[in-house]
């Protein structure tokens, strides 16, 4: 699919044809296509659950205020932003600009030295924010790419991340910024035209804020 033919259709299904098995290679084909994704320093500080278990899904739908569409869609992907990503990721990043030939090995340290002021001590607002707003870019590459599959996405706000931490697993200083629910629309199901679009003058000037 043509990727502004994507942006265009792609929209955020409330109605998923339940029952609709989501192969493991899809779903690997499309997060891993996804993870073209922009990140800072190349840092990719996210994690994904991918919940496709009946079982499971029942249980995130308990902790996403009882939303239908958890249990409907073919799997729900819990995304998860990593403030600890600089510190766990940033040797590889190095390494792979010194083979690839993007620095030089003395400008390593220097390197090193830069991400450590410019996103702060790790249990910082920046650095949490630094974790959400590049995950948030790779959430977003997920809902495009999932058109080419031919599949529907939604990404949801509405939950608890204390409750979803603790059913699945997820240490307190890690961030659940959304899910993405993804399936297939509801069979019979026609959507209604795209709602309100802010106008180019609402929300663009050029130089200056106003």
């Amino acid at each position: 699919m043509d990727v502004i033919q994507a942006i265009k259709e792609r929209r955020s299904i409330n109605f998923f044809e339940p029952g609709q098995y989501l192969p493991v290679q899809t779903l690997r084909d499309l997060l891993e296509l996804a993870e073209l994704a922009p990140s800072s320093m190349n840092l990719q500080p996210w994690r994904v659950i991918v919940v496709d278990d009946p079982q499971r899904k029942k249980t995130l739908r308990q902790c996403a205020f009882d939303q239908p569409k958890v249990e409907e869609a073919s799997a729900v992907l819990i995304m998860v932003a990593d403030p600890a990503a600089l510190e766990e990721n940033l040797d590889a990043v190095l390494g792979s600009w010194m083979q690839l030939g993007y620095m030089k090995p003395e400008a390593a340290e220097t390197y090193k030295g830069l991400a450590g002021k410019l996103y702060s001590a790790a249990d910082s607002l920046t650095r949490k924010l630094f974790a959400v707003k590049n995950t948030s870019l790779y959430a977003m590459n997920i809902m495009i790419a999932a058109k080419g599959f031919g599949l529907e996405t939604h990404p949801m706000d509405g939950f608890d991340e204390d409750a979803i931490k603790q059913a699945f697993g997820i240490p307190e200083d890690k961030i659940i910024p959304m899910l993405i629910a993804v399936g297939y629309l509801k069979s019979g199901f026609t959507l209604l035209p795209r709602a309100f679009r802010k106008t180019f003058e609402d929300f663009v000037t050029f130089n200056h804020y106003t």
